[in-house]
């Protein structure tokens, strides 16, 4: 496979290879079989030497194998995620050998409904078997076998894609290092369901369907074309549809009316209808309708809780790390349903980390987000592959910031410098509000603990993942329920508590779930604080509080005294108090509520007492 240009994957075959053969068929999980097999797929790059560095891409509804390049110098547009998969890009093929597959029951040359029925020299139509993701799963296993492929560095994929990512975890632990699903779902809403549904019904209803077997006469075009407009519309937000289209008309054209006038007639003549025509006609062109009812179905079925007892017990046995990815924008498989993923992960104690990109553009963002998701794949993957490689990821050059991974983790705060201190060697640890993971690196680096991290923000989370830790981006005040009683040995939390807008929850959250808990604040009631308050009738601006009074993010202003009276109405044991001055580390004898700048507490609490009224 040579490049035709830079950055490009250049031209690409795809290639056909029989899985399963005829004599020898699969079981189905419906309980039928099928055989012969045949699996079309396309690589991109070369094995390392160990084969370590194999990438799977699993597709989505109406992708196929041709995931980046073109096949020829004919092609009009290379291959469905192009953007992200070549030299240099996200999933770079100078480093990575990438797989994609067209999943079973596809119509781009792996078996599917409009595949020959061996029995009888016709397509299948109707008469090929109900198909799951798991069954589409056990297939792309059968074609790595064949490969020679051992194991997979990742397994990444948006949509359904992402859903046969979910199933590669629990159905081969051991063979699946890490995993990267994208604006995905543990199982369909019954809205998911039931937009499903009406565009079976179109096709179902087309007259030139003849009952899936339009193979010699035409498919039916009305009806697919009208499920793959009710399905693109699922893929938008209202954003960038109010965006894109709004209110215009279409343009106007020779013999009609202007694009300023209305038509009266039923004719499409908004620039959304347009639009949504030009869809639905595109897809017909290049799309099955028998495909499109038997994968949209296997859609419907997937409900790992319902296969495996709950969402915790289906994740119990999966070995791989995850970095989960959600679109802020996208109402078809919303930020909360790869939530429910992760809190199930996190609630396993499982190597997960989860972000929710900002995005206007809906569910079809992991398409369209190239800069923020290439980002969040190249870390990840570098991460995985390589973690202790100091070279900063290609992502960063781009974006013109400096790589955590340039240095190593350095020490930026005396406060940082005690918690260390404090922490036990081999130790777990949950580092909330952990920045770009300065002290977490640390304690790995220092401590061999078992960390993770809580961060609201995409960029810190991206420097967290860069680094290898995992990290959750989460606004705290969500609470922490997927985590067990006690199951963290230190819950740490430096100098937030004073920006939480209900810091006695989270703090009855973080003793819940931590044997002990590191509390860092400043001291509002330190000499400066009040000089500037009682001779100057100011807002104090101090080193420690480097803020004026309009653009501070602290909500609680509040003493050594306050959290000490907060400790004992709570029940709360204080087992350390540590008041520090400055970036001196000896900690503050003599009149610490005065000469304190700010204070490190380690603090515990009996579960006993966590159900009394406060």
């Amino acid at each position: 496979m040579a490049n035709s240009a830079e950055n490009s994957a250049g031209y690409v075959k795809t290639q056909t290879l029989r899985v399963v053969e005829e004599s020898e068929p699969l079981e189905l999980a419906c309980g039928k079989t099928l055989g012969p097999i045949d699996v079309a797929y396309e690589t991109y790059g070369k094995p390392d030497a160990t084969g370590d560095n194999v990438v799977l891409i699993c597709h989505a509804l109406s992708g196929n194998a041709h995931v980046a390049g073109l096949n020829s110098p004919n092609d009009r547009k290379p291959g469905w995620w192009d953007n992200m998969v070549g030299p240099g890009k996200g999933i770079d093929t100078n480093k990575y050998f990438v797989i994609c597959s067209n999943f079973l029951g596809g119509c781009s040359g792996t078996t599917g409904p409009s595949s020959t029925n061996p029995k009888t020299g016709k397509p299948y139509g109707l008469d090929f078997p109900i198909i799951t993701v798991a069954d589409m799963v056990r297939v792309q296993k059968l074609l790595l076998d064949k490969l020679g492929v051992k194991k997979l560095l990742v397994v990444i994929g948006g949509s359904i894609g992402g859903m046969q990512v979910l199933q590669w975890t629990i159905l081969y632990p051991d063979f699946v290092r890490s995993a990267l699903p994208i604006a995905t779902t543990s199982h369909l809403s019954a809205q998911s369901i039931a937009f499903d549904a009406v565009g079976r019904n179109a096709i179902l209803a087309d007259p030139d369907f003849a009952d899936g077997l339009y193979h010699e006469t035409g498919q039916p075009a009305r009806g697919l074309g009208i499920a793959r407009m009710i399905g693109h519309i699922t893929y938008l937000s209202e954003e960038s549809m109010r965006e894109k289209f709004g209110r215009k008309l279409r343009p106007a054209r020779a013999g009609l009316r202007t694009a300023e006038d209305y038509n009266y007639d039923f004719a499409s003549e908004f620039a959304v209808e347009t639009y949504l025509d030009h869809q639905g006609q595109s897809f017909v062109e290049r799309f099955d309708a028998d495909s499109y009812l038997y994968i949209t179905k296997a859609s419907d079925y997937f409900d790992l809780a319902k296969d495996y007892g709950s969402l915790n017990e289906a994740f119990a046995n999966v070995k791989s790390r995850f970095l989960v990815v959600s679109l802020s924008s996208d109402w078809l498989f919303t930020p909360e349903q790869s939530r429910e993923i992760v809190d199930a992960l996190a609630a396993n104690r499982k190597d997960v980390s989860y972000c929710n990109i900002t995005s206007p553009y809906g569910h079809d963002a992991f398409l369209l987000e190239v800069d923020a998701l290439g980002q969040f794949i190249c870390c990840f993957l570098k991460a995985t592959y390589d973690p202790f490689n100091r070279k900063p990821c290609s992502c960063y050059a781009q974006r013109g910031r400096k790589s955590p991974l340039l240095e190593q983790p350095h020490r930026t705060r005396v406060d940082y410098d005690l918690i260390e201190s404090l922490i036990e060697p081999n130790s777990s640890v949950l580092d909330i509000g952990c920045g770009q993971g300065d002290l977490l690196a640390n304690l790995l680096r220092d401590k061999n603990i078992k960390g993770e991290g809580i961060e609201l923000d995409q960029e810190l989370v991206l420097d967290c993942v860069c680094r290898g830790i995992p990290v959750i981006q989460q606004d705290v005040s969500q609470g922490l329920d997927y985590y067990g009683d006690k199951s963290f040995d230190y819950v740490i939390l430096s100098q937030t508590v004073q920006t939480l807008k209900n810091p006695q929850d989270v703090f009855l959250e973080m003793l819940r779930i931590g044997k002990k808990v590191i509390v860092s604040f400043p001291n509002f009631a330190h000499w400066k604080s009040r000089l500037q308050m009682g001779l100057l009738g100011k807002a104090p601006v101090t080193g420690s509080l480097p803020f004026e009074w309009y653009n501070s993010p602290n909500l609680h202003f509040f003493t050594l005294k306050d959290f000490d009276r907060f400790c004992d109405k709570l029940g709360v044991k204080i087992e350390k108090k540590i008041a520090l001055s400055g970036t001196k580390l000896s900690p503050i004898r003599f009149a610490p509520n005065l000469l304190a700048e700010q204070a490190v507490y380690v603090t515990s609490r009996e579960l006993a007492f966590d159900q009394q009224s406060i």
